[in-house]
């Protein structure tokens, strides 16, 4: 064992894999509906609001809010239990949205879904902090977060073929299976480690929460990357739908090109900054913030002049950049993040953050852009959508400002 009861480099590795692989469903199961969009919007007779909303708030609401009390169980008991359990709940309100008959149903099968990734992230954020000595924990965390870019490319690809080929009930039910097979085989490769504190002690809650509203870069992290996912969800959800009304795209085309946006673009993105935040941050911490400011802030005109090309060959060109540089955030700001409190309150701290961070990223980017939609609609006609897009991307202009004041405080807050 090394410090902080770090395992050795093979042992580390296979643990982060399967990780990976988790959390690749994760984003896999939530990001799957955004290609499925249009379909389901005519099979259950909504309207942007509500397929926005069945994007975002459905899911979001108890996926936020149940974070905190299940990291707090897996502080206090064990992390590799959490989230297995979290998979099996995950996967199998994945296969139940296939039989949603209407939007009442696909809303509680949604809620669903968020139950069950609630146990997921907060902590495996966690143990790859145990697994990792400091100085490579922003590459590790930047290589689990490689389950978004993967995730969200398999969704779309997948869930694209499936529904024009087969139909969409079928794409769901596909990846829920494949997730409740996967669950298994994670319980018997990943172990805990053993902590500073003994598993099952005791953590007040409140004391975690006092920790962290006392230190102000916490806020200003966490309200930033709120921003930057508020923008980035909603993007993502309609970019696909997008795609089909603005540039006559099909269902398999469109998952075409967002996956291999992601694909490119996501990953280069997330690697680089995981890269950068262990490098730069290693001189100074304020560059665990700073780097996200950067590139959200040189995002931003990219991306809103992509929306509005009216050729896909451009769009995609002007997209390549700015999709790079919108996940640069997650290693350098996660690991920082896991900083802000001592060893044995991480997974707590990591499910403050994401409460933050997805109440306001997934529960109103995708309702937020889609009522946008709808209000822009007698302006703008058929292509109303793409203009609430571009509305929507300047929010990583607030998130870039938000980082960059995070960057001047946050050495005083971090916790070695």
């Amino acid at each position: 064992m090394t410090e902080s009861g770090t395992r050795p480099a093979p042992r580390r590795s296979l643990v982060l894999a399967m990780l990976l692989l988790v959390y690749t469903f994760n984003f896999l199961d939530r990001q799957i509906l955004s290609i499925l969009a249009q379909p389901v919007k005519k099979a259950l007779e909504l309207d942007n609001a509500q397929l926005g909303m069945l994007g975002g708030l459905a899911f979001a609401v108890l996926y936020s809010t149940l974070a905190i009390p299940l990291a707090l169980i897996a502080d206090r008991t064990s992390r590799t239990w959490v989230i297995t359990l979290s998979l099996g709940v995950w996967s199998v309100f994945t296969a139940l949205c296939g039989a949603a008959q209407n939007f009442t149903q696909m809303f509680l099968f949604r809620l669903g879904v968020g139950v069950g990734e609630a146990g997921g992230v907060a902590p495996s954020y966690a143990l790859i902090a145990d697994y990792y000595p400091p100085e490579q924990r922003a590459r590790a965390l930047s290589i689990y977060s490689l389950g978004i870019p993967l995730g969200a490319a398999a969704g779309v690809l997948l869930g694209g073929y499936i529904a024009q080929n087969v139909e969409w009930r079928t794409a769901f039910l596909t990846v829920g299976l494949l997730g409740l097979l996967i669950a298994p085989v994670f319980r018997l490769v990943v172990r805990d480690l053993p902590r500073p504190v003994p598993s099952k002690a005791q953590i007040p809650v409140g004391q975690v929460f006092a920790i962290l509203a006392a230190k102000p870069s916490f806020w200003l992290l966490a309200f930033g990357a709120g921003a930057g996912s508020m923008c980035g969800y909603g993007v993502a959800f309609w970019l696909p739908s997008l795609m089909q009304l603005s540039f006559g795209f099909t269902l398999v085309q469109s998952g075409q090109f967002i996956g291999a946006l992601l694909l490119t673009g996501g990953i280069a993105g997330i690697l680089l900054g995981g890269w950068l935040g262990d490098r730069l941050g290693a001189r100074d911490r304020k560059y665990y913030a700073l780097i996200p400011a950067l590139a959200y802030l040189a995002g931003t005109p990219l991306f809103i002049a992509g929306v509005l090309a009216q050729s896909w060959v451009a769009a995609f060109a002007l997209f390549l950049v700015p999709q790079a540089l919108v996940y640069i955030w997650l290693g350098p700001v996660l690991t920082a993040v896991q900083h802000l409190v001592p060893a044995h309150m991480r997974a707590t701290a990591s499910a403050s953050f994401l409460l933050i961070n997805n109440l306001i990223g997934l529960g109103l980017g995708s309702w937020a852009i889609g009522g946008l939609a709808d209000a822009f609609k007698p302006s703008f006609g058929g292509e109303a959508l793409r203009y609430a897009i571009a509305a929507g991307l300047c929010l990583y202009l607030v998130a870039g400002v938000l980082m960059l004041a995070a960057s001047k405080r946050l050495a005083k807050d971090w916790v070695d």
